[in-house]
């Protein structure tokens, strides 16, 4: 499969956004620029395309004119949700990056896309609780399936379905060639974390 020509980006705009007064965090600028923004310019730049916009707020259309949004095919599915409905609408092969990392690089992008040359899911490893990034990861299209019967089971975890597919990491030491992983995966979830990644610079 030749992944730069195929793969497409979603953006997923999905959560409440508790921790922000329930404020749609992609809006919000970081850099001079809202992370809605930066992300666009990455997933274009990275697969010569705009991405999708996977996006439930009655007012998603009105963010980017120039975005197909699409909203959750199962709404109330948590994460997994957005993921399936990203997989489906691309249609899949996919990168899907979460609307609240504004540091994601193009490059990064265009490597986990090619990540599926010999596998389903192509991840990142992080620092974080899971250890790898399901929210900003290349999906191919046996993910439907399986992301299927993980939501018929109740089962809204992000990877719930890997067992169920080939999955391929990209290391910590592969991931830091393309920035550091903890500026990289940096999101925004609270008034304190805007302000720490407007102190970050571009």
């Amino acid at each position: 499969m030749d992944a730069e020509q195929l793969m497409r980006a979603a953006i997923l705009a999905g959560g409440t956004a508790s921790r922000m007064g329930g404020a749609a965090k992609g809006l919000f600028q970081v850099g001079g620029r809202r992370i809605l923004d930066r992300l666009v310019d990455a997933a274009v730049a990275a697969f010569g395309e705009l991405p999708l916009l996977v996006a439930n707020a009655p007012d998603a259309a009105e963010w980017r004119a120039d975005l197909q949004v699409v909203p959750d095919r199962r709404p109330g599915a948590a994460t997994l949700g957005g993921l399936y409905t990203a997989v489906t609408d691309a249609p899949a092969p996919v990168v899907c990056v979460a609307w609240d990392m504004p540091f994601v690089t193009a490059r990064l992008l265009a490597r986990l896309g090619q990540g599926l040359s010999d596998a389903d899911v192509c991840l990142p490893a992080s620092d974080g609780r899971r250890g790898v990034e399901p929210l900003c990861a290349a999906y191919g299209p046996g993910c439907a399936a399986p992301m299927a019967r993980a939501l018929e089971r109740g089962d809204y975890r992000a990877i719930a379905f890997h067992e169920e597919v080939r999955t391929s990491i990209l290391s910590l030491g592969d991931v830091a060639a393309y920035g550091d992983p903890a500026r990289l995966f940096f999101n925004v979830n609270t008034a304190d974390d805007l302000a720490r990644a407007n102190a970050m610079g571009e």
